[in-house]
């Protein structure tokens, strides 16, 4: 088995743990340093590699590049295209179904402005690929439209990076992280801010939460959405009760959830990922 990322977090090192517990023979593979030969033969002859690159690009190159050479990867290219991108994140809920807040996408800075007015304010635009909560711009009013589309168009030079521009949701103090192997919810806690964004990574906390039917439901709807494998899902609590899925993670960190949940993360994607290889 292969290991692919760049930065040892917390979680890779438990990872590695969990497959040295389980005596499974593994390899690191630092993505800085792997060539792939696209036109020559295989790096080595992996039973199956879990990425887990926090470059979304790297990612996917990766996956597409092993499994051309007909190595399983964890998660697959077309998850990790699917997930890597807001865009098609969206498009793949509404197709299959599953709550998502009413999202629009515009090419230019008029048209942004038009879908906002539209959808009426508060607003939040988002780059389309992104995580951590990073760049990410609630909008309260016209003024405040205009300055940040603006601002986005004038640092994108390509001018290429669509307007990705979503309903905001009154959420109470909190927002829901689940992760999703294969077919089974693992566990689920909340993320918890008195600011709009309740990313860990951004400073929320996490506390606990049963893995309720309904949530268990949302879940493996929305991994079942974007082509399975290891996915963390990120759920909204609307302020009728209603719950909405806002977006779907395909490297998921979980130090946050290991204060709120007894599950073994670690084993368990290594015990996942090892019946996949199998």
């Amino acid at each position: 088995m292969g290991v692919l990322c760049s930065r040892i977090c917390l979680e890779e090192k438990l990872i590695f743990q969990a497959l040295r517990e389980r005596r499974v023979g593994f390899e690191r593979m630092d993505v800085r340093q792997v060539i792939f030969d696209l036109n020559g033969a295989t790096p080595k002859d992996y039973d199956v590699v879990l990425i887990r690159c926090l470059s979304h690009s790297r990612a996917l190159y990766a996956a597409k590049a092993l499994q051309e050479k007909g190595i399983r990867a964890v998660n697959s290219y077309e998850v990790i295209a699917t997930c890597g991108d807001k865009v098609l994140t969206t498009l793949a809920l509404i197709e299959h179904g599953v709550p998502t807040p009413r999202t629009a996408v515009a090419f230019a800075r008029e048209p942004a402005l038009t879908a906002v007015e539209k959808m009426g304010y508060p607003v939040v635009l988002k780059p389309p690929v992104g995580s951590w909560g990073r760049l990410m711009s609630k909008l309260n009013d016209r003024e405040a439209a205009e300055a940040v589309i603006e601002h986005k168009e004038a640092l994108d030079k390509s001018q290429d990076t669509p307007f990705y521009i979503q309903d905001y949701i009154h959420k109470p103090g909190r927002d829901i992280r689940t992760l999703v192997l294969g077919d089974e919810t693992v566990y689920a806690v909340y993320r918890n801010s008195p600011h709009w964004i309740t990313n860990t990574a951004c400073g929320g906390s996490t506390s606990g939460l049963p893995v309720t039917p309904e949530i268990d439901r949302l879940s493996r709807a929305a991994a079942e959405a974007v082509g399975g494998g290891i996915v963390a899902v990120d759920i909204l609590e609307d302020t009728d009760g209603s719950l909405l899925v806002n977006e779907v993670n395909h490297t998921p960190e979980f130090h946050g959830a290991m204060q709120a949940t007894d599950a073994d993360i670690a084993g368990r994607m290594v015990d996942y990922v090892l019946k996949i290889a199998s």
